[in-house]
Order: C-alpha cells, then structure tokens, then sequence
C-alpha cells in the first residue's frame, strides 16, 4: 500500500466511525419519537398503576374471569380487549374498571365468546 492509499483507508475509517456514532446518537431520538403515548414519567407510572389496579380488581371478582381480559392504560384511558362469556361478564369488567381511582374513560374491546 502506498501513502495515498494509506491516508484514504484513514479517511474511510474515521467518517466510518463518525456515521456509527451518529447512529447511535440518533437512534434513542427516534426511538422516543415513536412511543409517544405518554409524555412523562410520571404518566406513564400512572398509567402502569391504574392497569395494575384494573387487572387487581378483576381477580378479586367472583364475575369477571380476569386471566382472558388485557389491560391498557394511555393517560387514564383504559381499553379492554379479549375474549368474555358473556355481555353481563363484558359489562361488569368495565364497571370495575371504571371505578379504579385515576380512570377518565374505558374502551370496551372485548368480544363475547359465541359458546
């Protein structure tokens, strides 16, 4: 290798390295732009809480098979979604959601099982 061949290996090598770290840089930005569900920490703390409450109350209740529902909390609106028994079970599932301190709405997504 002679000396020019040398200094544009260098070059190739450091603007290399330059692009490898400037997509690492950049890489957590967009990945923050994505997930824009929750402004906070603190939001999403709540949100994670209210969803534990949620899915606390279901288990405690003797109606609601719990295990079947999915729980998710963006900013205080909980949506449900799975698969119930029936209307009464689908209707008391949102009424113990709803009553889970820090809860605005719920979405009720749950299918009925056609048994």
């Amino acid at each position: 290798m002679n000396k020019d061949q040398v200094k544009g290996t260098v070059t190739n090598i450091k603007f290399a390295r330059a692009l490898i770290l400037a997509a690492a840089l950049l890489v957590p930005t967009f990945s923050y732009a994505v997930d824009t569900s929750t402004d906070t920490t603190g939001e999403y703390l709540d949100d994670a809480t209210i969803t534990t409450k949620v899915k606390a109350s279901f288990a405690e209740d003797k109606w609601v098979k719990g295990r079947d529902i999915s729980v998710r909390t963006d900013q205080g609106v909980v949506d449900l979604t799975g698969t119930v028994d029936g209307a009464s079970e689908s209707d008391r599932a949102t009424a113990l959601a709803s009553k889970v301190k820090g809860v605005k709405a719920v979405h009720n997504n749950l299918k009925v099982s056609p048994h």
